[in-house]
Order: C-alpha cells, then structure tokens, then sequence
C-alpha cells in the first residue's frame, strides 16, 4: 500500500487515505466521527482539494484507521536522483550496523579526529545537507563505538558524549527519512549504560511527535526536564500539547521557553516554534505572523528551511499560493533534500500544483524533483 501512485487524486496523503479507508471497509462518515474532522474536509483530503499541515490531525487519521503515520504518509520514499539514492542506501548500512553486537577493531580514530568529524557531521545537520550526513555517519558510527571500548580512563567521558552525539545524528537523519523503528533502535544503543543523556531523550520526544504520539512525547519530555533540559525541551512539548488540543498548556511551555532563551538563535527558534505551535490549532494567520516575526539571520539552513514551510503552509491556508509557492522555493534553495523528504512540504507542494498562476512553472519543477510528478 506504501507504493500507492503519488500522482492519483489527493495527492501523498490523501490519496493513501483513500485507499486505506476503503481497504477499512469504512465511509467517510466513519472516518470523520472517528477522528472528529469535519466530513468535507475529509472528502475534499480524498479528492485533491485538501492537504495536510497539521500533526495532530495525520495522527488522528492513522489512529482512526488503526495504521502508522507512514502508512498515510508513504515514508521511506522511493529514491529520486543519485544524492537520494546514496542517502537511502546508507539507511540500509546503518540497519546492517545496529544488527551488529560488537564494533569494527579496525574501525578506530584518535579521540580528536573523531570529534572534529563529528563537529563535521553536526554541521551538515544544522545546515539540512541530507547527503553530507549521511555520508559520514557510517564511519562515525563505527568509530564512536570503538572509541567507546578503547578509550583510556581520561578519555572516556569525551568519548562516550561523542558517541551519543553521533547515533542521535544518525537517529534524526533516519527519522526524517522514515526509517522511525530504526532510528528508535539507534537511540536504544546511545544510552551508556541505564543512564539516559539528554540528546537522547530530546531526539525521542522528536521521533515521538513524528509518530503520532503526543502523550507518549510528553511524558519523554518530562523525562528530560529531570536531566536538566534548556529551551528545547519545551519547545517540542508545546507542539506535543497543541497536537493533543490542548492550546493554554501549549502556551505555558512556549513562555518557559522564552524564558530560557539565550541569543538571538534560541529567541528565533522558540517564534518559530509558535508559528508550528499556532499552526497546528489551525490558526493559519498568526502562524504567519510568528514566521514574518522569526529572524531568520539567525537561524541554521535547517531551521530556516523549516520555518520557511510553516510560512508557505500558513499562506496557502489564507488562499495565498503563489506566496506559499514563493515560500517553498526559497525553503528548496536553503536545504533541498530537506524539503523534499518532508510530508507535510510534499503535499503542499502537490495541492500548489493547479492553484499557482505566477509560480507555476516553479512548483511544477519542484513537484518533479521531488518525484511527485
């Protein structure tokens, strides 16, 4: 059912929805008393003249069906072009290497130059070079469980916080990608010992939130307050609640976070958390305000191309597509392989395709270099 044809009516998601309900033995009535969506909303979802931008209602729909969200949103995608084909093909490496009990001998690196690659590859994150990461992971991997075992006494604490910067690295990337089961298991093998790091735990409130589960994100969340979270954490719970309905606990955890807030960075990444937060209750024009508000100067490649997705989502909502549109291509600029891989951008993308009039040529182009077309 993963290989449903992207292209029929509905688009990504809907299309799936479609054909999972009616695999359900379910109507649409069903499916909307179900999930509490509205009944022409779910239809015009099915029919192409809707999409999805909101978390809360994918996992409302996968719940109400009784599936993953992958199965609505057709993650891990068939590889488009050579740089996509190389990054899923390192998802299938790092399988074969979580199967592993025990590291390469042969796989080691002095302490300082696997941390300069690690740095190296923490860039490439920030930046959203999809492909620059995942190029580098399977050696780091490697080599951080080396430096594990081999690590003198003096050494050992640096290596064992390079080792779980490493495999929450390669989580996040596997986790984008939609390989979520082994992202999870990436993350089961950072922890040293029944201790649980912070990066471990803020990674699986993400991966969480990304599979549907705000209540089982929030109680990650609480987890990591204990171990001394700062303005992320609450950040990702904030969307956890609002994905839940749950609009003033949201906006209680956003103002902890701007409290927390050191600089330029976290102050912009905490707006653009309210633009996602704003979003995901449905209230399109403040979302918009929230992501004009973000200073994007001060943010990574990586979570301008995100903030740049909720803007271009919030302007299609208010009947704005060309903006929407214009929004994407600077967002495909900034981290292409980021927006392309993402499914709430893969369905704005397909809903943009006939509602463009100065942008059209654009958004087709993108639609086809995405494989939508």
């Amino acid at each position: 059912m993963r290989e449903l044809d992207e292209t029929a009516a509905g688009g990504p998601i809907g299309a799936r929805l479609a054909a999972w309900r009616l695999r359900r033995g379910l109507t649409r009535e069903d499916l909307g008393s179900g999930t509490g969506l509205p009944l022409d909303y779910v239809a015009a979802l099915e029919t192409g003249g809707e999409w999805v931008d909101r978390r809360g209602r994918l996992a409302a729909l996968a719940a109400a069906l009784r599936l993953d969200v992958a199965d609505l949103t057709g993650q891990p995608y068939p590889p488009r072009g050579e740089e996509h084909a190389a990054v899923r093909a390192v998802a299938f490496h790092l399988r074969r290497r979580v199967a592993r009990l025990h590291p390469d001998s042969a796989a080691g690196l002095p302490l300082e130059e696997l941390a300069d690659q690690t740095r190296a590859a923490a860039h490439a994150d920030a930046v959203g070079d999809e492909y620059a990461l995942a190029l580098a992971l399977p050696e780091l991997i490697e080599a951080a469980d080396h430096a594990v075992v081999t690590a003198p006494v003096l050494g050992r604490a640096e290596a064992v916080r390079l080792r779980v910067q490493v495999h929450v690295l390669g989580a996040g990337l596997l986790r984008r990608l939609g390989y979520k089961d082994l992202a999870w298991m990436l993350l089961h093998r950072a922890r040293p010992g029944t201790r649980e790091p912070l990066p471990v735990l803020v990674e699986e409130v993400r991966l969480l939130i990304d599979l549907g589960l705000p209540e089982y994100a929030l109680a990650r969340a609480e987890r990591a307050e204990d171990a001394g979270a700062d303005w992320e954490v609450p950040t990702l719970a904030a969307v956890a609640q609002a994905m839940a309905g749950r609009r003033s606990e949201a906006e209680q955890l956003l103002a902890t976070a701007s409290e927390r807030a050191v600089g330029a960075r976290e102050s912009s990444l905490v707006v653009a958390a309210r633009a996602v937060v704003a979003a995901e209750y449905g209230d399109a024009g403040e979302a918009a305000d929230h992501a004009r508000a973000a200073d994007q100067t001060a943010l990574s490649g990586a979570h301008r191309c995100g903030l740049l997705l909720v803007a271009a989502a919030a302007e299609a909502r208010q009947g704005r597509a060309d903006r929407a549109a214009a929004r994407l291509m600077e967002a495909d600029a900034v981290a292409p392989m980021r927006l392309r891989l993402d499914p709430f951008a893969r369905d704005l993308v397909t809903a943009l395709v006939d509602r463009t009039t100065v942008q059209d040529a654009a958004v087709r182009d993108l639609a086809e270099r995405a494989g939508l077309r």
